[in-house]
Parts: structure tokens; sequence; C-alpha cells
């Protein structure tokens, strides 16, 4: 059974999402600040951590950067009330998985926890060279000679695809698709601020990989 950590402040919004999580069969631990969540969520005991953004102590972005830092990729579904343009990508540029804007339907939340529960059995390889580049799913990592960078599920599923594809070109709809799932709604933009995490991170463990843009086609690794 997936056990679901919720950090949310206002009593009754928690009480009505543990009661739609419960009728479909999931457990769920509620905190509300980030300083009860953190002991808790740090070791990556949960499925999904459900963070909403405005809490009494900060911004439940902060955790989502904590957790990334300590090189922990449980996947976190950010719940707000700001629903701009910059708000989702700021939460998907600090790691966060997936961002639902209140107010929501209770079947739509499921739907999307459903989604992100599914993933980690999708990341069973041990580990998957391509290049100088290390994957290694089960970890959350990604490495190239001594510098190691985490990676959250959807990144994670996106580079899986592209090292599979050993320098092939690999169409847009089929990354979303191994990121987000089939039916799981995602922003339009959501796998162009993945694929800039990304370029960046190949940056930062001094890869010479490449995600390069064949427009109209797709994408793929490659050594410029």
């Amino acid at each position: 059974m997936s056990r679901i950590a919720l950090i949310e402040d206002h009593p009754r919004l928690a009480q009505l999402i543990c009661k739609a999580l419960a009728q479909a069969g999931l457990v769920v631990d509620v905190f509300p600040r980030l300083d009860a969540a953190w002991p808790e969520v740090r070791d990556g005991e949960y499925q999904v951590i459900v963070i909403d953004r405005g809490l009494p102590d900060g911004d439940g972005l902060d955790l989502v950067r904590r957790l990334r830092s300590a090189r922990n990729s449980t996947p976190c579904l950010m719940l707000t009330a700001r629903d701009a343009l910059h708000d989702r990508i700021d939460g998907l540029e600090s790691g966060a998985d997936d961002y639902l804007a209140k107010p929501f339907e209770m079947a739509e939340l499921v739907a999307r926890l459903r989604a992100l529960t599914r993933r980690p059995s999708l990341l069973g390889d041990s580990g998957l060279a391509y290049g100088d580049m290390l994957l290694a799913p089960e970890q959350g990592h990604m490495t190239s000679g001594d510098e190691t960078i985490t990676l959250p599920p959807a990144e994670m599923q996106i580079m899986l695809s592209l090292v599979r594809a050993s320098g092939k070109t690999v169409r847009r709809t089929s990354l979303e698709h191994a990121a987000w799932g089939l039916s799981e709604a995602v922003t339009p933009n959501a796998l162009d601020v993945a694929l800039h995490r990304l370029r960046k991170k190949l940056e930062a463990i001094g890869s010479a990989l490449k995600i390069i843009n064949s427009r109209g086609h797709g994408y793929a690794l490659k050594y410029e």
C-alpha cells in the first residue's frame, strides 16, 4: 500500500484530502509545518510527498530544494493557490514533479498521485551508461567522472529514454509519456523546463554530452 506524506496546515483541507486518499487505498501522514515534516520525509520512506506552498514556516518549495540537495528523489506534488506560469516554472525548476492549483477536484489529485507512485517501478535498471555519463535510476543519480547529481523521477525517465535511444532522436511526445505517463495532464512547457534543467545538470557534472533539439522531430543525446 502506497504511503503519502501530506504537508498542509489547513485542517479542513487536510481532512478532505486524507478522506479522499484513504478511499483510494492510500495511507496518509499529515504534517502542518515544514520543520515537523523534514525529519520524517528526508530518508525517502514515502512514495510521494504532497506539499502546500504556503506554510506557516515557509514556502513548500524550500523543502523540495532541501530534499533534492540531500539526493532524495521522492516525487513531490505541489499544492498552491498560485497558478501563474512563472510560479509553475519555479516549482518545476526547484525539483517538484507535479503542480496542482487550488481549488482542485479530489479525483484529479488521486489520479496524479497514482501516476507518481507508478514511476519508481519504472526505474529498475541498476545502471545505464552512455558516453561519459552513468545513470543510476534506483539511486536517482547521474554521474560523470567524479561528479554526481540528483535527478527527480521525471528527469530520470527522460534521460533513460534518451540514453536507450543511443544518439537517435526521440520524439517529444515519447519523452512526455515517459516522464509523466499517458494519462497525466502536464503543462505545455513542462518538457522544455525539464530539458533545460537536464542540460544544466550535464554541464554541472562536466559531461561532454548535449541534449540536441532536432526541430520538428524531437531530441537526442550528442557529443558537441
